[in-house]
């Protein structure tokens, strides 16, 4: 005898999301309850899930509190999956924070070439014995950073949508074969 078949991950993952009902009990959402319940943000689809693993990667890079309701808010407009985009933003969490933020600061300074020898040297790079470190943060580690925050954002949203199509499609190419293995032959 064999063993029911265990469901799937997508499906696993569908039981964790909160039901219609859960949203529209709750109090301070109803009068928005017919906006935030829209079904095309809550269902997964080949378009809005890419959106939503974009938005995620922006939202969880660039915005340092609040990352879960700004992603959801930022999903009304663009169309995208509000749980996808939702959990993308748990790609920075206290343990990536770090890391992400140090690429930044080197990205940036890559980017606005902060080691480079400029003629007139516009932006002083090298710490003499007076400089203090608040100088260092505003004029070179500050903007560095937030350059590198910028591109590391845009970079990792272009990568996470370009994969979420990809493995959108793998998953409904995996799907049909299944499928079409299963079906009855006809011959």
């Amino acid at each position: 005898m064999t063993a029911p078949a265990r469901p799937g991950w997508f499906a696993r993952l569908k039981s964790l999301l909160p039901t219609r009902e859960q949203i529209e009990a709750v109090r301070w959402l109803r009068p928005v309850s017919h906006r935030v319940l829209a079904p095309v943000l809550w269902r997964f689809t080949r378009r809005s899930v890419p959106r939503g693993v974009a938005l995620g990667v922006i939202v969880g890079i660039l915005v340092p509190v609040a990352q879960t309701p700004i992603s959801a808010l930022f999903a009304f407009p663009f169309r995208a999956n509000i749980p996808v985009a939702a959990a993308t933003t748990f790609l920075t969490n206290p343990l990536t924070t770090p890391p992400i933020w140090v690429a930044a600061y080197w990205v940036g300074r890559w980017i606005l070439r902060l080691d480079a020898q400029v003629p007139g040297n516009p932006i002083s790079t090298s710490m003499a014995a007076d400089a203090s470190f608040l100088d260092w943060l505003l004029v070179e580690a500050g903007p560095a950073t937030a350059t590198g925050l910028v591109a590391l954002a845009l970079g990792g949203a272009i990568v996470g949508y370009g994969l979420a199509v990809l493995g959108w499609r793998w998953w409904i190419v995996r799907k049909w074969r299944r499928s079409r293995r299963q079906a009855p032959r006809r011959d």
